[in-house]
């Protein structure tokens, strides 16, 4: 949720920066995709970094629980 933010940002940014020129528009869009693109891209990284984490952990309370049932 706090990587949504500064992408949402970013991409207003560049909406507002692609006013003006109409030549330009169409380069700004695409470098506007990009950028999203590369975030939504370090932000699906970061969760799925964290999922694992979450996994790791439970496995290690799992592995201690049965280490002291014996």
């Amino acid at each position: 949720m706090k990587l949504i933010s500064p992408v949402v940002m970013i991409a207003l940014l560049a909406m507002i920066s692609a006013c003006g020129d109409k030549k330009d528009s169409a380069a700004r869009d695409q470098e506007v995709q990009k950028v999203l693109q590369e975030g939504m891209q370090k932000e699906k990284a970061m969760m799925e970094g964290m999922q694992k984490g979450v996994e790791d952990i439970e496995k290690k309370l799992t592995d201690q629980k049965d280490a002291s049932k014996k």
